[in-house]
């Protein structure tokens, strides 16, 4: 027997739908004294539609604030007077989107507030622009627009690099962190080793071992504040080296954001083609840059896996003297495709290793780390201790338990249910709204690459644009090339509801339409 989230049985009648079942139920519609629900405001046919939108718009205007928890569904179902499986459906999307939990019989709370907005402008309104009045998508992206564009007001945010966060393990975090705080040593609140605490060294050598491939030494694994500090770190080591490194190469397309980050630290970096099978190691060559950042697991933003063949002359590259730093971006959010080795597993004395939190998590918890060959490990240590004497100590004993209790997979594995889904909405929404666009990474990662190979002319800066004037954020493909490329545009897919992504690819569809 199926079982609601409140705990008790469904009552819903057997083989047929829940708006079926409310109208078998009779009767006048009901109301509730719960947030003033008056089931004749529902449309015919959409009753768990419009309960779970009512609740969503409860939920983000504060009259259900994170806490609260929701009446049985027995209960509100029969103050509705509909059937039980009407109101299930409802509480079940709002699960779905990460707005509610169910707790057993503590019932159904309030996790997490929707992102609210104003709706998108009337036809006409000029393009949006930054608070200082500067586009938020300008032909040249400078240091700024990643800023400009998360202040930007939207109903549907489909930006990437944006994990669930609403599916942030909050119960399980706060668990760790009292057990850490009850046991924790006064010394334990002091300075600590540069490279980070030993228990989370140890915890992400375990991680890495379980689910990476790689065999790392817990000496070795540098604790950082993310994969942005991380960068600036391998800069500095890079460029102290004996003879000094001044050029990365990157992918191209490639992250604007990484190859901001090299630039400010005053390398350059030469763009090295991807193709279907990854980096081109053949124009890498032609390139002499000495050492190349790589995101080989799910290439950003294309979502291509680095080709055995490819692996095979890179090593060989490698063994001529150059540098890898990889980002394993997005390793492990892969859905149909079997796992990938980190490329530090077969080159541990090339490679230098970075990976975070960020997408499993948070980015807020600014963690991650980093294994360098081993010439490099002491230039890397020194760089962090004079960067900031290391991460906060707390975070990494509480982010250390949740490793070394498991609750890290369980994570995951929560996250890849979830972000399947989102995806196949993802998907089929493009299928349904965008025909002749071509979708590329769609087995991994958080995120699409919407390609439209029939439009040649357009600019994917202005249809970013026009998308966000009809309230939807996204990223066109062209900040993310350095050589030509086809128009596209970047859709993350992992923070947004499937209904929502319907909707947000429907308005892009219409921006599309505008700019014919």
């Amino acid at each position: 027997m199926h079982r609601s989230n409140d705990g008790e049985p469904d009552q819903s009648i057997t083989g047929r739908g829940p708006e079926a079942a409310g109208r078998a139920a009779g009767g006048a519609a009901g109301g509730a004294d719960f947030l003033q629900l008056d089931a004749a405001d529902a449309p015919p046919g959409g009753m768990a539609g419009w309960l779970a939108r009512r609740l969503r718009e409860a939920i983000g205007d504060g009259r259900l604030p994170v806490g609260s928890r929701l009446p049985a569904t027995r209960v509100l179902a029969a103050d509705l007077r509909v059937s039980r499986g009407v109101v299930t459906d409802a509480y079940q999307r709002l699960i779905d989107d990460g707005h509610v939990a169910g707790r057993g019989r503590a019932g159904t709370i309030v996790v997490a507030t929707p992102l609210t907005a104003p709706p998108h402008p009337p036809a006409g309104t000029p393009a949006p622009a930054s608070a200082e009045g500067k586009p938020v998508f300008p032909e040249r992206p400078g240091a700024e627009v990643f800023d400009a564009l998360r202040a930007a007001p939207a109903r549907i945010d489909l930006t990437p690099g944006v994990p669930d966060l609403a599916a942030f393990p909050r119960t399980a975090w706060l668990r760790a962190e009292r057990r850490v705080l009850s046991e924790l040593a006064a010394p334990s609140f002091g300075y600590g080793d540069p490279r980070g605490t030993p228990a989370l060294r140890t915890a992400v050598a375990g991680w890495l071992a379980r689910n990476r491939g790689i065999r790392a030494d817990p000496a070795g694994i540098v604790i950082v504040a993310g994969t942005a500090q991380a960068l600036g770190l391998l800069s500095e080591v890079l460029r102290g080296a004996d003879p000094g490194i001044d050029a990365v190469a990157v992918e191209d397309p490639g992250s604007l954001g990484t190859r901001q980050h090299l630039n400010h630290r005053g390398m350059r970096t030469p763009p090295v083609p991807v193709d279907d099978h990854g980096v081109r190691v053949d124009a890498l060559r032609r390139t002499g840059a000495p050492a190349v950042l790589l995101t080989p697991a799910h290439q950003f933003p294309a979502g291509t896996v680095l080709h055995g063949t490819r692996r095979r002359e890179l090593m060989d590259w490698a063994g001529d003297g150059g540098l890898v730093i990889e980002d394993d971006y997005d390793a492990e959010h892969r859905y149909d495709r079997p796992p990938v080795p980190a490329l530090h597993a077969m080159l541990p004395d090339r490679v230098f290793y970075a990976g975070s939190v960020s997408k499993l998590l948070a980015p807020a918890l600014r963690t991650g780390w980093v294994i360098a060959p081993p010439r490099h490990r002491d230039a890397l240590v020194d760089a962090k201790r004079f960067a900031d004497l290391g991460n906060a100590a707390l975070p990494q004993l509480v982010l250390a338990d949740l490793m070394d209790s498991g609750e890290m997979e369980r994570q995951l594995r929560t996250l890849r249910r979830r972000h399947r889904a989102r995806r196949d909405a993802m998907i089929a929404a493009i299928r349904a709204r965008l025909p002749g666009a071509v979708v590329h990474g769609a087995a991994a990662g958080l995120h699409l690459l919407v390609t439209f190979p029939a439009r040649p002319g357009l600019r994917d800066g202005d249809l970013a644009a026009a998308a966000l004037e009809r309230g939807v954020k996204t990223q066109p493909l062209s900040w993310h090339a350095q050589r030509p490329a086809p128009p596209g545009l970047v859709l993350g897919y992992a923070a947004t509801a499937p209904s929502v992504i319907d909707d947000g690819i429907t308005a892009i569809a219409a921006a599309l339409r505008d700019l014919t």
